[in-house]
């Protein structure tokens, strides 16, 4: 392997591959399914299954007593929701049942029509939600805005706390929250004792249930949290209240079924819109949910265990079935990413999550609300308590979700006696709890953060007020008076320098700012010299044609018109000329404006460079709005040391059979970028070769450097000309010294937002720094740290370090006599770090926040930023600044793949700390001039995907 470069195993050779009729499983494959024929459920799902159904049980009745539903009612849309939606659903953790968002508009329905009409109406619900899954619909139903969804779950989840509330305190809810309000005072002046009691009991246990501290709480807190509240409020109440009120489930006999809905039609078919709509939203808004859950407990495992991969797995898709039920994985990306370790064996990929089919769990809920409707149970949708809980307790597929409705039929046949001791004051403080989470308070953040709360809260009173669906149409009607609002707040303003008159437009232009545009141009002087600046990124027809218009008058009476864009920039200019098509930290490779024929250089004959430049594809008009001005990105000068490289590709002592690598940077030959399936036309003895004239030096084959060269001289340098001028009369002075690696994924001024003369940059192999007594025959780093700390005077000293490094890659897999080569006599500086990493053992590993190291090669990693941060105090310069208290010292690192930055906390950059942590750094982090790369501490993070 090349040094800090990583392994590349060529995967597009299916020669090596083994088939899938050998019975040979790859390495990235999902587990095979059961051989023989036999059904098999892994005991997670059954465990899984348990805790969900214990915490169904309670939430099923109190939703049922909250919606005036006979009791079983509830019981039977739990098993409905788990068996039909869980068979048949396109999320196969979600676990559905009766939902605390269908409360109102259930409860509403039962009101007026009656229970019969009530089931009538929701089979009509699921054979609407049946043919929306069917037209594949269910994208669109998410295409409503965020805070009309949320302002709409928020709004019935406060109705349900002031419906509930009555019934702790042991009286009865009115028809809507507006009534229940104004009944509230009624009920505290003849409230008994018992009731609120037991309901303040369920609360406090809910509340207090996760927080339960040491091992004794680790294990309680394996029962449901409603389970234990309900079940402790049930043996209090049984000793101090008997005379409570309590669950009452009449006999199976005497279940009502639906009947033939009667009503006026236009009523009816409001409900049945109202319960499709908000069963619909929830349960997908839910599945979108599970998937993220999922998500991530799925990466956290794959972190801790790599064994796990294959471990969540969706065998009954459509696409899956079709092959067998084994997902072929071996053409995606998650096969390809796996990478080798130490001791060259192939690590397996982390676990591959499918994405849910929303409009087959949307056809799913249809089915289970119509089974359940016929069967007399309540309206069934996804829920987010239940799933996030069967996620939580280890599910690994829709097996636990058909089971927990397997043990809830169970449970109505055998447990009535049981059920029935169950206080209704408790049932209703359950219910109340999952009403105010229904309320986040992270949704009110993130509506209020972008500008959506009028929306957000417009809603919310509009549920509270007229009812669910006139409280949605509400939300939108002031979504659209916002969005119209903003469209018309177009800033317009004109400025005047040396006869050139600038018009500024900030905002989208269309017909609401037309009238004030047309009078600020028409005050231009009709012979100026006029430069209108477009901010914005849209505009309608009647501006675009006010704007031509206007344009084409001002030009007819001598004037001058020019149109820029956001940057400033000419836009009226061809393509060609705004040579803005690539950004500079672009690689080489991706550089499409280079081939284009009036800027790439002729190619050399024999130099085995493609002639396929005009292939490459031209950048569009929406590319050249989305380009930057180029920036001096890479433009820091770096004092190297003579171990440093970036292109090399030897092998690495220790490996005996390296992978073909391609190092970044530097390819076999020259390639312009190719769409996906397009043909390359073939280059035969026949086909003229370009002109040679001007051809540059042999040393530049492809071109490639030249090119980026003849791109800074075109792009940066008119930009940094005057900043270089300056640097280059008062010379160079830098505030920070950093050491980091040669490896060329790490463009250090990209990834620390730096420019000319900020950083002094000392780039090796393996960012080592070796200590005083150690340079033997090569002192250019410590020369460059003498020369930093005593001749700049710099402020600060970091040293950076990157996943999957080359340099420590060796390392681990280093033999027990190496060669006496440069590279391996460079490479002896780090072997302090490796003995580190043996003496800390697992006790007090460096590590990232929340995290232990992923494997062995970002363990020694991490512990190498930390072992040269010592050697780096051993230098007399370092030692002398650091007791004055004029130097600080940082250490950090990059994981590539993530592009996230860590850095090391004060206690061990200090040299004080016992083990290392290494806290991330947020992306809207402040940058101080002293200390530029200081992270929030762990409490205050934003999560990140490290």
């Amino acid at each position: 392997m090349s040094a800090c470069v990583p392994t590349r195993h060529d995967h597009s050779s299916r020669s090596s591959r083994p088939s899938r009729s050998s019975g040979v499983k790859r390495p990235h494959s999902p587990p095979p399914p059961p051989r023989g024929g036999r059904f098999r459920i892994p005991g997670a799902d059954v465990s899984a299954s348990i805790t969900v159904f214990l915490l169904a049980i309670p939430m099923s009745l109190g939703l049922a007593v909250a919606m005036g539903a006979p009791l079983e009612a509830g019981l039977i849309s739990a098993a409905v929701g788990g068996i039909v939606a869980g068979l048949l659903g396109g999320t196969p953790l979600q676990v559905s049942g009766p939902s605390a968002g269908l409360t109102v508009v259930t409860a509403e329905t039962i009101q007026i029509y009656g229970w019969r009409t009530t089931c009538a109406i929701t089979i009509g619900a699921g054979l609407l939600q049946l043919a929306l899954g069917s037209l594949r619909a269910a994208r669109s139903a998410l295409a409503v805005s965020p805070a009309i969804v949320h302002g709409t779950l928020a709004g019935i989840g406060v109705a349900i706390a002031l419906a509930q509330l009555h019934i702790v305190l042991g009286g009865s809810p009115q028809s809507s929250a507006i009534s229940n309000v104004l009944h509230l005072p009624d009920q505290l002046a003849r409230v008994s004792p018992a009731a609120p009691l037991i309901g303040a009991l369920t609360v406090a246990v809910l509340v207090l249930w996760p927080l339960l501290p040491g091992r004794t709480g680790r294990f309680l807190r394996r029962v449901p949290a409603a389970l234990a509240s309900v079940g402790l409020a049930t043996a209090v109440a049984a000793w101090a209240a008997p005379s409570i009120a309590r669950v009452d489930l009449p006999s199976w006999r005497s279940h009502a079924l639906p009947e033939m809905p009667q009503g006026p039609v236009l009523g009816l078919a409001t409900a049945v819109f109202t319960m499709m709509l908000v069963a619909s939203l929830e349960s997908l808004l839910a599945a979108v949910a599970v998937d993220k859950l999922a998500a991530d407990r799925n990466r956290a495992r794959s972190t801790e265990s790599p064994a796990l991969s294959g471990e969540v797995r969706d065998d009954e898709t459509d696409e899956s079935r079709e092959s067998g039920g084994r997902p072929d994985t071996s053409g995606t990306p998650a096969a390809s990413a796996a990478h080798a370790g130490p001791d060259g064996a192939e690590r397996p990929a982390p676990p591959l999550h499918k994405r849910s089919d929303l409009d087959r769990e949307l056809r799913a809920q249809g089915v289970a609300n119509a089974v359940s409707g016929l069967l007399g149970g309540l309206a069934v949708s996804g829920g987010a308590v239940r799933s996030s809980a069967n996620v939580r307790a280890g599910a690994t597929s829709r097996a636990s979700t058909v089971l927990h409705g397997v043990w809830i039929l169970v449970a109505s046949a055998l447990l009535v006696t049981l059920l029935e001791r169950i206080p209704l004051a408790a049932l209703g403080a359950l219910v109340m709890m999952v009403g105010l989470k229904m309320v986040s308070l992270a949704h009110i953040r993130n509506v209020h953060r972008h500008r959506e709360f009028l929306v957000y809260g417009a809603t919310i009173a509009g549920v509270l007020v007229v009812g669910v669906l006139k409280g949605v149409v509400i939300g939108i009607a002031v979504a659209v008076a916002v969005a119209l609002h903003r469209l018309s707040q177009t800033r317009i303003s004109v400025s005047e320098r040396n006869g050139q008159h600038l018009v500024v437009v900030r905002g989208q232009l269309t017909f609401l700012a037309v009238p004030r545009l047309s009078r600020v141009l028409g005050r231009l002087p009709q012979d100026s010299d006029v430069v209108l600046e477009l901010d914005g990124s849209f505009m309608d027809h009647a501006a675009y044609e006010t704007i031509q218009d206007w344009s084409n008058a001002h030009a007819a009476h001598g004037g001058q018109v020019a149109f820029a864009g956001r940057s400033g920039g000419r836009i009226a200019e061809p393509a060609a000329a705004a040579h803005s098509c690539c950004r500079p930290w672009t690689p080489w490779r991706n550089h499409h404006c280079h081939d284009q024929p009036e800027h790439a250089p002729p190619a050399e004959a024999g130099s085995g460079t493609d002639a396929t430049a005009a292939e490459a594809p031209q950048p569009t008009a929406s590319d050249l709005n989305a380009m930057h001005q180029p920036s001096p990105a890479d433009t820091v000068g770096t004092a190297t040391a003579p171990a440093e490289t970036e292109t090399t590709s030897t092998p690495a002592p220790g490996d005996p059979t390296p992978a073909p690598s391609e190092p970044s940077g530097t390819t076999a030959s020259t390639r312009a970028p190719v769409a996906p399936h397009a043909e390359r036309p073939a280059r035969t003895a026949s086909t003229p070769r370009p002109a040679s004239a001007g051809r540059p030096p042999r040393a530049a084959r492809d071109h490639r450097l030249l090119r980026g060269l003849s791109s800074f001289q075109r792009d940066t340098a008119p930009l940094v000309r005057g900043e270089l001028a300056r640097l280059a009369r008062e010379g160079q002075r830098p505030s920070q010294l950093f050491i980091t690696c040669a490896d060329s994924r790490l463009v250090t001024s990209m990834i620390t937002a730096s420019g000319p003369g900020d950083l002094f940059t000392v780039r090796n192999i393996g960012n080592l720094v070796p200590p005083p007594e150690a340079e033997e025959g090569d002192h250019s780093v410590g020369a460059a740290i003498e020369y930093a700390v005593d001749v700049l005077g710099v402020e600060s000293i970091t040293v950076c370090g990157h996943s999957d490094c080359g340099a420590m890659n060796a390392l681990l897999g280093a033999a027990p006599e190496t060669p006496d080569t440069s590279l391996w006599r460079w490479l002896r500086h780090g072997l302090p770090s490796l003995a580190r990493v043996a003496s800390a053992g697992d006790d007090h590993p460096v590590r990232l926040t929340g995290r232990l190291p992923a494997d062995p090669v970002e363990q020694l990693c991490l512990t190498n930023v930390v072992q040269q941060l010592d050697h780096l105090r051993a230098h007399p310069s370092v030692a002398r600044r650091s007791a004055d208290g004029t130097l600080q010292l940082h250490g950090m690192y990059f994981h590539v793949a993530e592009a996230q930055s860590y850095l090391l906390d004060e206690a061990t950059s200090a040299g004080s700390g016992s083990a290392g942590v290494f806290d991330p750094i947020a992306p809207a982090h402040p940058i101080s001039p002293t200390h530029p790369i200081t992270p929030e501490r762990p409490s205050e993070l934003t999560p990140t995907g490290g």
